[in-house]
């Protein structure tokens, strides 16, 4: 039966909404605002006398406008999410109501430090929750996001090796990595150099051993890595490093899945970004805000920058200058002030409720999750790597071979289920990869419903002659498949009429 059409253009509770733009009522308001006082122009010849082009709606219209969008997103609270590598974690609430006690909300990082001690004794609590669980003995606490954590960690190894002197010029990375990490060694003023991975998805540590020497100033590997694997070499990999004259950093983005579970000092780490969004549960998406604060071991800890929180005298203080007191080596300030204070609020007030034992159970959870997944789904897609996983699973496209269906069709397919997507085509190494991470907070039955709708939509795939079919999903959703290629090359970014109308036809011509 074909699916009937409306001349309202809804589908049942589902409503079709017009951009704001084409709502516009020439003199309609939803605010009264006074008449603009007699007043002279500070612009001279830059004045314009041209309306801004706001559409005219009133208040319902408005709200209505807003509320129907937002019930088009896909949202951790409306749905299981198993988007991997980042995931949007579920962020309890509690966290929310402790980040808007008007103490913490209403600070500012002007204010004298004898009237913020709360403050920052939050932060050095947080900062030693975190010294706890990795092992290490110090952390920066003001980089803004896991991106600039690794730049944080990379800065202090070359401070501290020009602190010798040291004309150390290369950093090895191994091709599974996070694209951040040679952007940051590039940032640093470092070449890049790639170290490969075996058939099993771990570093090759003879081709990294063969690599190392008197030109290497440090490797940098994600444990677990991207293919969501422990690297089981990496004391022996630090051992080499470390006996090479290098430094080890470790990417902390995937430290959910063994916090509590083994303190990466104990490998001979020297310095590790943490996404407290990802770890320690606070919200991060849309642009922000993340915290990255980077553990550093003995030997980079001289070098963190500023600012730092310390103890003198009985009270808590701010070390706002390199070159001063405990930031003697520092190797100077990377942000603004403090770090995100929010984000520590959210991520302490996680660790504090949920214990060492929690965040020890958390990180079981979701490796317990990652692996059910990974062995109901091996009914019928294809594993990219023999064995148990960690935190996160990931598939190849080899068992869509002769569908003519994609791993990008495949995935749209699933938003017909009324799933988001996993991530695609990630890690690079891994052919037509489809990568799922489960998390810790989603129940068994969350899992089996997901699972079902995959092994569901991979048997139909594989029934054979359904390419067609697969390439018009998702069919059921608000929108079909959009020409995500088109839309980057040529972005349509400011609204007018005309201009909307001829892009519309020419892309239809194309």
């Amino acid at each position: 039966m074909t699916k009937p059409t409306t001349v309202s253009g809804h589908e049942g509770l589902q409503l079709e909404q017009a951009l704001i733009f084409e709502q516009d009522t020439e003199g309609t308001t939803a605010v009264d605002l006074p008449p603009i006082p007699e007043h002279v122009g500070r612009l001279g010849t830059f004045a314009s006398d041209e309306l801004l082009g706001l559409p005219g709606l009133s208040e319902p219209e408005v709200v209505r406008h807003y509320t129907r969008l937002s019930q088009k997103n896909y949202s951790i609270d409306s749905g299981f999410y198993p988007l991997g590598s980042c995931t949007m974690k579920h962020n309890p609430r509690l966290n929310e109501k402790i980040a808007r006690l008007p103490g913490f909300a209403d600070v500012h990082p002007f204010q004298p430090a004898s009237t913020v001690q709360g403050s920052l004794e939050l932060i050095d609590t947080c900062a030693f929750w975190l010294k706890e669980l990795t092992g290490m003995v110090a952390v920066a606490m003001s980089p803004a996001a896991g991106a600039h954590g690794e730049l944080c960690g990379l800065m202090c190894i070359k401070s501290a090796h020009d602190a010798v002197r040291s004309t150390r010029s290369v950093v090895l990375v191994p091709d599974s990595a996070h694209g951040t990490n040679p952007a940051t060694a590039a940032l640093c003023g470092y070449r890049v150099e790639t170290i490969p991975a075996k058939g099993v998805g771990r570093i090759d540590i003879d081709a990294l051993r063969s690599r190392l020497g008197p030109d290497i100033a440090a490797v940098m590997i994600t444990n677990p890595n991207t293919c969501g694997l422990f690297e089981r070499d990496c004391i022996e990999i630090a051992e080499a490093v470390h006996e090479a004259g290098a430094y080890f950093y470790m990417d902390g983005a995937n430290f959910n899945a063994i916090v509590g579970r083994l303190r990466i000092g104990d490998l001979g780490v020297d310095a590790m970004h943490i996404n407290l969004h990802k770890t320690f549960s606070t919200p991060h998406g849309g642009g922000g805000p993340g915290a990255g604060p980077t553990v550093l071991s003995e030997a980079l800890a001289p070098f963190a920058p500023v600012p730092m929180v310390v103890r003198g005298g009985g009270e808590f203080e701010t070390e706002e200058h390199a070159g001063l007191g405990a930031a003697q080596d520092s190797f100077g300030r990377m942000k603004g002030y403090h770090g995100q204070f929010g984000v520590f609020v959210r991520a302490l007030a996680y660790m504090m409720s949920m214990g060492a034992n929690g965040l020890k159970q958390a990180s079981g959870d979701a490796v317990l999750n990652a692996n059910y997944l990974l062995t109901r789904l091996s009914e019928e897609l294809t594993p990219a790597f023999p064995g148990p996983c960690m935190h996160e699973a990931v598939f190849d496209d080899q068992f869509l071979k002769g569908t003519g269906v994609t791993t990008l069709d495949f995935s749209k397919a699933l938003i017909d289920e009324g799933f988001h997507p996993p991530t695609m085509y990630f890690p690079l190494v891994v052919q037509g990869a489809l990568l799922i991470e489960p998390t810790e907070t989603e129940s068994k039955a969350a899992l089996d419903q997901f699972i079902d709708s995959v092994l569901s939509v991979a048997r139909r795939a594989k029934a054979g002659d359904v390419a067609e079919e697969f390439q018009a999903a998702p069919q059921l959703a608000p929108r079909r498949r959009l020409d995500e290629t088109a839309a980057a090359r040529r972005p349509i970014l400011c609204w007018r009429p005309k201009e909307r109308d001829e892009n519309v036809a020419r892309q239809a011509a194309e």
